[in-house]
């Protein structure tokens, strides 16, 4: 395709561009390359090593002077989406694009849409923190959202795979640093907003801005909200007062009429009749539900699909994940690493308990929102019988340092233990017949990131090791995981 047709400038050099890369690493002949600058470090300074490499072109934001054909724009990285579409023939105006954003919920909710679609028999592509599936293949995921140019690459392999919608998770970082632009939404959904993620947005309020991009700037045919959320009702309001989400399709707690919820699930009526049932357990996975439903119906999927498979859907590595062997007390493995999702796991733990104690391991990663450690101390000390505070990702902190930023919001006799395999052993050794263990925070991860090395570490399987030891040996294994520690985390 010409440099023209890929950037949309008519008055472009008649070069032949073969490719996309704004890593220089991955230029070949060919290769329109985009001089991104970023957060430490500029594109613009690779970009002698990308025309060595065979680059044709350069979209920069300064003139270079480097021998091949350079176009000059405002923003390099607003330009990247666009082109990319171009480049593969827009691919998500044939796919049915179901983007899923919050601060939590986000994995799930996709997971469930994804799963009602292919009920239906609509070959389903997958993008998310977990995994990714393209064309009926499973990838590991490196990031939520993917970067635009691999993002629309990634359309173009579904396509080709036969995929006919996409469910995926879209990121506050993605919509903001406009990795998601250029996709056609036929559906929106916002799940919540609550505190996370404020050491790349200065404030709530833009991590609500950005959140906001995918009902706003996304155009969506149809928006999913959650009006029990705060942030939810106001993005409501505000998009009916702009014209703007297409068809608003408000959800809450309130539409789960006559809701049954126990440790096998949810079960309830929508005002309609139809009848929802889960099988994972919590109020937190009703709105999941809820969402799907409404995704899922107007992406096309008829009730009678949904009544039959959403009960049939299965577990989330890692969220709300049993570890069962054969033990008299009841061990889950959750993502919850953030305030507001810590507090609706212990809840659903308590109600889960059955009179027994709620004992909780919990930490907070490092080199990210430092404001949330001590909440989350707090909420884990006023939610939980046992806390037990541990290391989390750590990253280039000190572990230390982190315990004591979370012990600010806990008493002043709070168990702690940095190391997080003695912690989980600890909390699996207390545990007597009908408790429940909460393992908080790293959820599906495969590692554990120590001063920039990640080292294998799956809470399921440290939780089943602790198990054996107290004499329990049942086969307890992780239903679908990331195979390698390089995929330990794709948002945090």
């Amino acid at each position: 395709m010409l440099l023209a047709d890929v950037l949309g400038v008519p008055d472009a050099p008649p070069v032949e561009i073969a490719g996309l890369a704004y890593d220089n690493r991955r230029v070949t002949d060919g290769t329109l390359f985009f001089c991104v600058p970023g957060f430490t470090r500029d594109g613009h300074d690779f970009a002698p090593d990308a025309v060595a490499r065979g680059a044709a072109a350069l979209v920069v934001e300064r003139p270079l002077g480097l021998g091949v054909p350079e176009v000059v724009v405002e923003s390099v990285r607003a330009a990247m989406a666009p082109a990319a579409a171009r480049l593969h023939g827009d691919p998500t105006a044939k796919l049915r694009v179901a983007g899923v954003t919050g601060t939590n919920g986000k994995t799930t909710t996709t997971y469930l849409v994804r799963a009602l679609l292919e009920a239906a028999g609509l070959q389903t592509g997958l993008l998310g923190t977990i995994t990714s599936v393209v064309g009926g293949e499973e990838r590991v995921s490196t990031h939520t959202t993917p970067e635009a140019i691999d993002l629309q690459a990634t359309f173009a392999e579904m396509l080709a795979g036969g995929d006919v919608a996409c469910a995926m998770e879209v990121s506050s970082h993605a919509l903001e640093l406009g990795r998601a632009s250029a996709i056609h939404w036929d559906v929106a959904i916002f799940t919540n907003l609550t505190q996370d993620h404020l050491d790349f947005h200065p404030t709530m309020e833009d991590y609500f801005a950005a959140k906001r991009k995918l009902f706003t700037d996304g155009a969506p045919r149809v928006s999913v909200i959650n009006v029990d959320d705060p942030y939810g009702a106001r993005l409501l309001e505000e998009l009916r007062a702009s014209g703007l989400g297409g068809e608003l399709v408000p959800y809450s707690l309130t539409d789960a009429l006559q809701l049954r919820t126990g440790p096998a699930g949810s079960r309830f009526v929508l005002e309609d009749g139809l009848r929802v049932g889960t099988p994972m357990p919590g109020l937190f996975n009703v709105l999941n539900a809820l969402a799907a439903v409404h995704a899922a119906r107007a992406l096309g999927v008829p009730d009678h699909v949904i009544e039959e498979a959403l009960p049939r859907a299965g577990q989330v590595p890692g969220r709300f994940e049993r570890v069962d062997e054969g033990q008299d007390f009841t061990v889950v493995v959750d993502y919850s690493h953030t305030p507001d999702s810590l507090e609706n796991v212990l809840k659903a733990a308590r109600e889960l308990a059955s009179g027994g104690r709620v004992l909780c391991v919990f930490g907070c990663g490092g080199d990210r929102d430092r404001a949330k450690r001590p909440i989350m101390g707090r909420i884990a000390a006023e939610l939980a019988d046992v806390p037990i505070l541990t290391s989390d990702n750590p990253r280039t902190e000190e572990p230390e340092a982190i315990i004591r930023e979370v012990l600010a919001g806990m008493p002043a006799d709070a168990v702690w233990d940095v190391d997080r395999r003695a912690a989980i052993g600890r909390a699996v050794g207390e545990a007597r017949g009908g408790d429940i263990v909460v393992i908080a925070g790293k959820g599906h991860e495969q590692g554990q990131e120590i001063n920039g090395v990640k080292h294998p570490f799956d809470d399921v399987t440290v939780a089943a090791e602790a198990l054996h030891a107290r004499g329990f040996t049942g086969d307890a294994v992780r239903p679908s995981s990331p195979p390698h520690p390089d995929a330990a985390e794709a948002t945090r």
